[in-house]
C-alpha cells in the first residue's frame, strides 16, 4: 500500500514558491524528490526528510518522483491559514483552506444569489495534457477574454504539479485558477464541481473554462474504471448551470493500444452512453481512412445522435500550434507525432468565441 523512507538531501535542482525539487542517495543511486514547500516546508541540503517512495517503486507514472512527507530536521512546521473547510480530510496530510463558498468567506453569499452561467463556455477534457492546446487556441481567438482553469481532483491533487500551468499564467494565457474537492493550490478554493464553476464566473470573472484534471489519469482497462469518466458529469453540471457545455473527445492516430485508436473507448464510454445532457463536439475533418474510422466510432458509441457534433477545417490551428510545439507534450510525444490529439483539443476553442 505504501513504502516510506528516510533520507538526507544531497542536492536541491530546483526552487520556487511552491516546489522544491532535490537529490537523494538510495543504494548508490541518486533519485529525484519533490517538496512542496506549502505542505511540509522548506528543504535545504542535508536535512533529513521522511519520502513516499511508492510510486517509483511500483514504476508508476508519477514522474519518477518520490514524495517529501515530512522534514525531520525541523522541529515543527506551521502554515495554519483562514478557513475551516479541510482537503485531504482525515489523512495525515490534511490541510485547511478558505473555500470560497463558505460561511467565513467573503465571497459566501455569491453562491447563494447566483442564478445562472449565462451561456459561458465551458470546455470539458480528459488529460491534463488537454490544457494547454486548447487555452492557446482559444487566446489566438479571443485574446481580450479572460480564461479560467479549474482543476479536479481525478489526477494530482496539488495544482503545484501541473508546469503548463505555471507556464500558461505567466503568459497571461490562463488569468485563474480554480481547485475544487481534494485537489489544492489554485487561485480559488471550492468543495465541488458547481461551485468551482460559479467561482470562475462570478469571482475571477471568467469569460471561458477550461476544466481538467491535473496531471495522472488514473485507468484500468474496463470500461467504466477511469477517473477521466468524471467528463461526463461535468457536462451535465455546466448545463444544468447554464452554461455552454463543449466536450473535447481523445483523439490519437499515434497511440498504439487499440482501445485508444482513433477515439479512445473512454470518450466513447462517457460522451456516448453516461452524460445525460447534450455538448457541443468540434472534430477535425480527416481523410479516410482515418476519417472513416472516426464516422464509425462516433456513430457505434451513440456520439453523433447524443450532441451537436460538427467537422472543422484544422488548416488554421494545424499552423498555430505548430508554432507553440515546446509548449504540448502528451505520453512522451509532441505535436508533429500526435497531431489529430492536439488540433481536436484546439478546435474545441472554436465554439468557445
Amino acid at each position: 500500500m505504501i513504502e516510506i523512507v528516510t533520507a538526507k538531501v544531497e542536492k536541491v535542482t530546483y526552487r520556487e514558491e511552491y516546489v522544491t525539487r532535490f537529490s537523494i542517495k538510495k543504494d548508490g543511486r541518486l533519485y529525484n524528490c519533490i517538496n512542496y514547500n506549502q505542505l511540509t516546508g522548506a528543504i535545504e541540503e542535508n536535512d533529513t526528510v521522511l519520502l513516499n517512495t511508492t510510486a517509483v517503486e511500483l514504476g508508476l507514472g508519477s514522474g519518477g518522483y518520490h514524495f517529501v512527507m515530512a522534514n525531520i530536521s525541523r522541529n515543527r512546521y506551521s502554515n495554519i491559514g483562514e478557513g475551516h473547510i479541510m482537503k485531504l480530510r482525515y489523512t495525515p496530510m490534511q490541510m485547511n483552506c478558505m473555500a470560497a463558498e463558505a460561511q467565513e468567506s467573503s465571497y459566501h453569499e455569491v453562491f447563494n444569489s447566483f442564478e445562472s452561467l449565462e451561456a459561458m463556455p465551458v470546455i470539458i477534457g480528459t488529460l491534463h495534457s488537454m490544457v494547454a492546446p486548447i487555452a492557446l487556441t482559444l487566446k489566438y481567438l479571443a485574446d481580450k477574454e479572460r480564461i479560467v482553469y479549474i482543476m479536479t481532483d481525478g489526477g494530482a491533487l496539488p495544482i503545484w504539479m501541473s508546469e503548463a500551468v505555471k507556464r500558461l499564467r505567466k503568459d497571461g494565457i490562463v488569468t485563474g485558477t480554480v481547485t475544487y474537492g481534494n485537489a489544492f493550490g489554485g487561485d480559488v478554493e471550492c468543495i465541488n464541481v458547481y461551485t468551482a464553476l460559479i467561482a470562475a464566473k462570478e469571482i475571477l470573472k471568467a469569460d471561458a473554462v477550461i476544466i481538467c484534471m491535473g496531471p495522472g489519469i488514473a485507468g484500468t482497462d474496463t470500461k467504466y474504471g477511469f477517473s477521466g469518466i468524471e467528463q461526463s458529469q461535468i457536462i451535465d453540471a455546466a448545463n444544468n448551470l447554464k452554461g455552454k457545455a463543449i466536450a473535447v473527445p481523445r483523439i490519437s492516430f499515434a497511440d498504439n493500444r487499440s482501445r485508444h485508436y482513433g477515439l479512445s473507448h473512454h470518450s466513447r464510454m462517457t460522451l456516448g452512453k453516461l452524460c445525460c445532457t447534450k455538448a457541443y463536439i468540434a472534430l477535425p475533418e480527416l481523410e479516410s481512412p482515418k476519417g472513416e474510422l472516426i464516422n464509425a466510432q462516433l456513430r457505434d458509441s451513440g456520439i453523433l445522435s447524443r450532441h451537436e457534433v460538427s467537422f472543422w477545417n484544422s488548416k488554421q490551428i494545424d499552423m498555430l500550434l505548430e508554432k507553440e510545439e515546446d509548449r504540448l507534450e502528451r505520453m512522451g510525444k509532441s505535436f508533429s507525432q500526435d497531431k489529430e490529439y492536439f488540433i481536436t483539443c484546439g478546435l474545441s476553442a472554436f465554439f468557445a468565441t
